[in-house]
């Protein structure tokens, strides 16, 4: 006998289905961004930018011990999918024209309801049972 697991705790069949039908990115796009932050540097990286704010290239690459072309190489990721912006100052100083990453709203929504989520939710549970 064959147990029916359509609608099970009122999920839908597919992980697609889970999306409001006028959603804004579409599943794919959602997986693309679980995927890219699931790297340790991109998590680290959105992480970064979230937790201290707008940072160049350079103060990410300082404050996380990171080769420039791999950061570059996580960063243009990160701006692909949309997780992160780049944006570039306006107006030189005397060290450049210096381009600035900051983590998106959706970057954010990301952390506080993904990964972060996860790691509190494990602390909780070491705590409980401690």
């Amino acid at each position: 006998m064959s147990i029916d697991r359509t609608g099970d705790e009122g999920m839908p069949p597919e992980p697609a289905d889970l999306l409001p039908e006028r959603s804004i990115l579409t599943f794919e796009e959602y997986m693309a961004m679980q995927r890219a932050v699931g790297n340790e540097t991109r998590f680290r990286v959105l992480y970064r930018l979230k937790r201290d704010g707008a940072m160049s290239a350079k103060e990410l690459r300082e404050a996380l011990d990171v080769r420039g072309n791999t950061l570059h190489h996580h960063l243009d990721t990160l701006v692909d999918v949309g997780l992160v912006e780049n944006r570039k100052r306006e107006e030189p100083t005397s060290d450049g024209l210096y381009s600035y990453y900051r983590a998106t709203a959706l970057g954010e929504a990301l952390l506080d309801h993904g990964v972060e989520e996860l790691l509190r939710r494990e602390q909780e549970f070491t705590d409980a049972y401690a």
